[in-house]
């Protein structure tokens, strides 16, 4: 519901003259009480009364179709796994249930990981509407030294729904680790990590192993608590992977704020040209590309799904 709040919030408009709007229109109704539990994020709503709500936070018509198709994927992700709507929905799109656009405030795995480091380093974002109030009030509450992040500034951050993605990772404190294998060509000429992170969580840092062997390390990021998913590179001695067929890697945490994981893409450079090798899935629902793998983690504290946006460029999605 955090992005519904920000049309909210940019509108600079209240309830009851968002009801107004939609009596106006002679459509959708919107009752005040409807969209305080909405925003709040006690109400799913139904797809008339989100659409009916973004018109009268005058979201231009030409981007509504996203949103909707956006809602019609977290529906279908709401169903219970194997329920029959569930996979007639799931097979009319043809595409993994990888978007979703709305997350209910207090209801992400970081809320839930109360006391555990990686939620006192994260930033949490709550949308407060009480029902008879006309206004909503962004409350920002950090358990950390704030970070310059990457989005700070922005006089007016947009959000593209087609930039939204729903992943499931683990994550472990300062100490921790994880570990997996991963297959390359042996004749490769170079070899580089790709890491999904949840860059929401400013500064962590941790150092990687090769077969044992010191080989880089995954540097700090300045926080983003608006845009927050990043793909993190990495590029390994080449000394450490020519020749090989497998390469066992092991990530070690030494920021207090954690380090995160979400998917690890491994790409090598076989003649000059550079592709796909492998890729590993973290999370719970991703057990079978972990067992693959042999992926283990040390110290875990935090194990869910997270539901972010990437920038607005493609070109920003990628750091090193």
């Amino acid at each position: 519901m955090k992005l519904l709040a920000e049309q909210f919030v940019r509108a600079d408009v209240s309830l009851r003259e968002l009801q107004s709007r939609a009596d106006r229109a002679g459509g959708t109704r919107l009752p005040r009480t409807t969209c305080a539990d909405m925003l709040a994020g006690r109400r799913f709503p139904k797809k008339a009364v989100m659409v009916a709500f973004l018109q009268g936070c005058r979201v231009p018509d030409h981007q509504l179709p996203a949103w909707e198709r956006a809602w019609e994927r977290v529906r279908v992700n709401q169903l219970p796994a194997g329920s029959k709507e569930h996979r007639s929905a799931d097979s009319s799109h043809g595409t993994p249930l990888a978007a979703q656009i709305m997350a209910a405030p207090g209801s992400t795995g970081t809320d839930r990981a109360a006391g555990r480091r990686w939620r006192q380093a994260a930033l949490l974002t709550a949308v407060a509407v009480p029902a008879a109030a006309a206004t909503v009030s962004v409350i920002i509450v950090q358990g950390a030294t704030p970070q310059r992040g990457a989005s700070e500034g922005m006089a007016d951050p947009v959000v593209d729904p087609a930039h939204i993605i729903s992943d499931d990772g683990r994550a472990f404190p300062r100490g921790g680790s994880s570990r997996f294998t991963v297959t390359v060509n042996p004749a490769n000429t170079g070899v580089r990590l790709i890491r999904r992170l949840d860059a929401g969580v400013g500064l962590q840092h941790a150092t990687i192993t090769v077969d044992g062997a010191p080989a880089a390390r995954w540097r700090p990021l300045l926080e983003d608590s608006i845009y927050k998913w990043r793909n993190q590179i990495v590029t390994l001695p080449p000394a450490l992977t020519t020749g090989r067929s497998s390469l066992t890697i092991v990530n070690t945490c030494v920021s207090s704020s954690g380090f995160n994981e979400f998917l690890y893409t491994v790409e090598h450079k076989v003649n000059g040209v550079w592709s796909t090798a492998d890729t590993v899935d973290i999370g719970r629902d991703h057990t079978a590309s972990e067992a693959a793998h042999d992926y283990r983690v040390v110290g875990e504290d935090w194990a869910d799904t997270q539901t972010f946006a990437y920038p607005p460029r493609k070109e920003d999605w990628s750091v090193e």
